[in-house]
């Protein structure tokens, strides 16, 4: 690695620390030119599919935008927020099985919805009012319907 102060080209690994949860390993470095020390962080890098939206446009995944959709769907119910980021993990653990390099925001709303569903029936209600462009109560019922009838 290359010194940010001298830009010489040898360093040396003077220490490595895994972070606790085992998401990035930091490692202390020490220039073999000037003799200064430096901190590295690595990180994997995953690709998350594409999301293809509705009107055809293509956006980069985010998981803050995924997060919001449950906060706001779950805004003032008995959700732990560690609940949340194990369902946000489980979805992000099929898009990146999912084996392809885009997938249609239909396809991603319905897995927030799989797991709405197993979370809060209210939450789930919400989320799909919104991504199922409810018109009337009718619409409401039938989803309601839909949670009731046996499985």
């Amino acid at each position: 690695m290359k010194c940010p102060f001298c830009s010489h080209p040898d360093t040396q690994v003077v220490e490595t620390r895994e972070s606790e949860d085992g998401g990035f390993i930091r490692r202390r470095r020490r220039c073999g030119g000037c003799d200064k020390r430096f901190t590295t962080y690595e990180r994997p890098e995953v690709s998350f599919p594409t999301i293809v939206k509705k009107d055809g446009r293509r956006i980069e995944y985010e998981r803050a935008k995924l997060l919001g959709s449950f906060q706001i769907a779950l805004r003032k119910r008995p959700v732990s927020t560690e609940r949340i980021d194990k369902a946000i993990d489980r979805i992000e653990d099929r898009l990146l099985n999912v084996g392809t390099r885009e997938i249609d925001s239909s396809r991603l709303g319905e897995l927030v919805m799989e797991e709405l569903k197993g979370m809060d029936k209210v939450g789930y209600i919400r989320f799909a009012s919104v991504y199922r462009s409810f018109e009337d109560v009718d619409d409401f019922k039938s989803i309601m319907d839909e949670m009731r009838a046996p499985k």
